[in-house]
């Protein structure tokens, strides 16, 4: 007789549909902890914008502007760099595609646990990626003189981190980054800096300083901290020969005009991106409080989501599964997660009510899984 094989997780937060087709249960009755976005929804000013262009109806039949002129403009003035210095398009995964193909990338250090889709993302396009393993008893922090000796060791031409990292959330001070990159550079090796989720933490973002850095180039998204995810636009930042080049392999038209009309809009909103520092900074610091109180270990996190370590007595992966069938609350499972321990999930700061029943599910379920 056969065994079934175990039912796995989605490959990524935020896939409610697949879960709720999974289990049963009604998409809308889910509370989702396992995608890092805002909690505090769109800015309203956002949503503004866009029914004010759809009272347009040429704004349907027109094509967007090849250029993104106004979209890159008002990314240059948020992040204090000229438009020359952006470019954008539909997501990370794109503008690391053209990143690779016009630095004609051959090997990559790749610090792990990270984001799955490096990893992907590079070995499709024909890169060797050589992984570095991070400790998770120093909070997986980079060890920037040990990064950059074993690129050396493993001849890597480029080098692709994460600030904050995922999925710990940890960050490096920026004089630290800003050193690595300089070395590097002694070295003809390239930097990649994912700043996904440095919104939370801007003090800490190497933006500006890479536009004067021929060796480095800095991805960043509006979509996570401007809860406008399904929009999908994402940046870089670099010197301008570098975006020039990265712009002959990213496709025509890649940001539509609804979603380059909200970010320029959310990217004004500084009332909203100062009280969203705030709020998340209170809500994880209760959340941190509470997970003590629960005997579940966390790492230090200056992002909008913390991992979880759990004992070696809670089967994860059924913890998992109970959530969301008895609690109806989303976890991010963190099985696909290279170099990651088992015993690991994730949550996202949401608001406080959100925060709480989190807090309750996991208490009872917990409760049963070691009575």
């Amino acid at each position: 007789m056969s065994v079934a094989p175990p039912v796995l997780p989605p490959v990524h937060g935020g896939q409610l549909r697949q879960i709720a087709a999974r289990y049963g249960i009604a998409a809308e009755r889910l509370l989702d902890f396992s995608a890092n976005i805002n909690p505090a929804g769109p800015p309203s000013s956002v949503l503004s914008a866009i029914r004010k262009a759809l009272d347009e109806p040429s704004a349907l039949a027109m094509y967007p502007d090849m250029e993104s002129v106004e979209l890159k403009q008002a990314i240059a003035e948020y992040t204090g760099v000229e438009s020359k210095n952006v470019a954008v398009a539909n997501g990370f995964v794109p503008l690391l595609e053209a990143v690779v193909r016009s630095l004609k990338v051959k090997r990559c250090l790749l610090p792990i646990p990270s984001f799955r889709e490096y990893r992907n993302t590079l070995e499709n396009a024909g890169v060797f990626v050589a992984p570095y393993h991070l400790r998770s008893d120093k909070d997986f922090r980079y060890a920037l003189d040990s990064i950059l000796k074993n690129s050396l060791d493993h001849s890597c031409d480029v080098i692709l981190l994460a600030n904050p990292q995922n999925p710990s959330g940890a960050t490096c001070d920026a004089d630290n980054m800003q050193r690595l990159i300089e070395v590097a550079a002694q070295h003809s090796i390239a930097v990649l800096l994912d700043e996904a989720f440095i919104d939370y933490c801007p003090a800490r973002s190497l933006t500006r300083w890479s536009i004067e850095q021929s060796n480095v180039i800095v991805f960043r998204s509006v979509t996570k901290f401007f809860a406008i995810a399904g929009l999908r636009v994402a940046y870089a930042i670099s010197g301008a020969a570098n975006v020039k080049a990265m712009d002959c392999f990213i496709a025509p038209w890649p940001i539509a005009s609804f979603a380059s009309d909200a970010v320029c809009t959310a990217l004004g909103d500084e009332v909203y991106a100062e009280g969203s520092r705030v709020a998340n900074a209170r809500r994880r610091l209760w959340l941190e409080q509470e997970l003590v109180r629960l005997k579940i270990a966390t790492y230090p996190s200056s992002a909008n989501f913390l991992l979880l370590r759990f004992s070696a007595k809670i089967d994860v992966s059924r913890l998992w599964e109970k959530m969301i069938v008895e609690e109806q609350v989303v976890l991010r499972s963190c099985a696909n997660f290279q170099g990651l321990a088992p015993g690991h999930l994730r949550i996202a700061v949401r608001s406080e009510p959100e925060n709480e029943r989190l807090i309750r599910g996991l208490e009872r379920m917990l409760s049963r899984l070691v009575s």
